[in-house]
């Protein structure tokens, strides 16, 4: 299958620069799995109108840390802009680093008087391993001199830094939000509580994948870099107990999905583990756990277009970005969303 098979126009101006307020006041486009049928909602708060008492809504409570750091190379000054990735080790993080070719294996990066890195190693991504020195306390001083790592096609400055994380945001470690879920309010979620639908939490940190566009011609080349996920015991048992009786398991994001599947095994139970998944979710692909998904709209050629379509279908996907498009939906991380079902 072809990467150009899941090519659509946008025009730029589609691309959401911020966020709407109140979070849930987005639009949401709902879609028919199976007809390929789809409706337009004014506001993403209906999304209440399409939940059913015993429904499970799984979300990714990660958080996301500030982590784009801004320095200078120790002996000539030159500046150099690190990403953290994934906690590799004491002190040693997997980065993406610019100027990549500036930051030979020993180079020494110096953000303040409290913290200095050393490249330690390079990744077959063309990223780096660093090991950081610090006086004081590295998350501390993340917080402090770190900025929000958003996506390049968002240019304009993030006033609050909040309004890149989820409401219900918890454990530290992403260098992207998990975007489906910044449309949740605390209001919305004790409404879909109130109706009967469970909610339960899983955890992946996004990572490199989130960065990194399909460089291949033939979809099945890619190679997904690996990010860290865990499910609890008791998520897994309640999880596995709603699917017995039939109940509709609704994950809250692609990277909820990727966890989900990640864990379940091919009779469709869900283990409570923790580990580095790579899995890549495309046509073709036989779900085990997941039976609908929340999300935003993405980018061309993307592999997480690639993975509702193995959701929804090619063409019913296509179809729906055709329409969203027409219809002006606002697109990308802080744009719209869709329920496909």
């Amino acid at each position: 299958m072809k990467v150009t098979d899941f090519d659509y126009d946008l025009p730029e101006e589609l691309i959401a620069q911020h966020p709407v307020e109140p979070r849930d006041t987005s639009r949401l486009l709902t879609l028919d799995k199976i007809t390929g049928e789809y409706t337009h909602k004014e506001h993403f708060y209906e999304l209440l109108d399409e939940l059913q008492d015993g429904d499970v809504l799984v979300f990714n409570n990660t958080k996301v840390i500030p982590a784009r750091l801004y320095g200078y190379r120790e002996g000539s000054g030159g500046k150099i802009e690190v990403l953290l990735l994934t906690p590799c080790g004491e002190n040693r993080w997997e980065c993406l680093v610019k100027p990549g070719k500036k930051c030979p294996i020993g180079q020494v990066i110096v953000f303040d008087k409290r913290l200095k890195a050393t490249v330690i190693d390079k990744t077959d991504f063309g990223g780096r391993i660093v090991e950081f020195a610090c006086d004081g306390v590295f998350d501390d001083i993340i917080q402090d001199i770190g900025e929000m790592p958003l996506p390049p096609y968002i240019h304009e400055k993030l006033e609050d830094k909040d309004r890149y994380q989820t409401v219900y945001a918890k454990e530290k470690g992403s260098a992207a939000a998990p975007t489906a879920g910044l449309h949740f309010t605390p209001e919305l979620l004790e409404k879909i509580k109130a109706k009967g639908v469970e909610l339960e939490f899983v955890t992946l940190h996004v990572g490199l994948g989130t960065f990194r566009p399909v460089s291949v011609d033939t979809i099945e080349n890619h190679d997904m870099h690996s990010e860290f996920y865990s499910v609890s015991e008791d998520t897994a048992r309640r999880i596995n107990e709603a699917k017995e009786k039939g109940k509709r398991i609704i994950a809250v994001g692609t990277t909820s999905i990727r966890t989900l599947e990640s864990a379940s095994t091919d009779d469709g139970v869900l283990h409570a583990t923790s580990g580095w998944t790579k899995i890549f979710i495309y046509p073709g692909y036989k779900f085990k756990m997941v039976d609908a998904l929340v999300t935003n709209f993405h980018l061309p050629q993307s592999t997480l277009l690639m993975l509702i379509s193995a959701l929804a279908g090619r063409e019913h996907c296509l179809a729906a970005y055709e329409a969203a498009v027409k219809e002006r939906y606002r697109f990308f991380s802080f744009g719209d969303a869709m329920f496909i079902r």
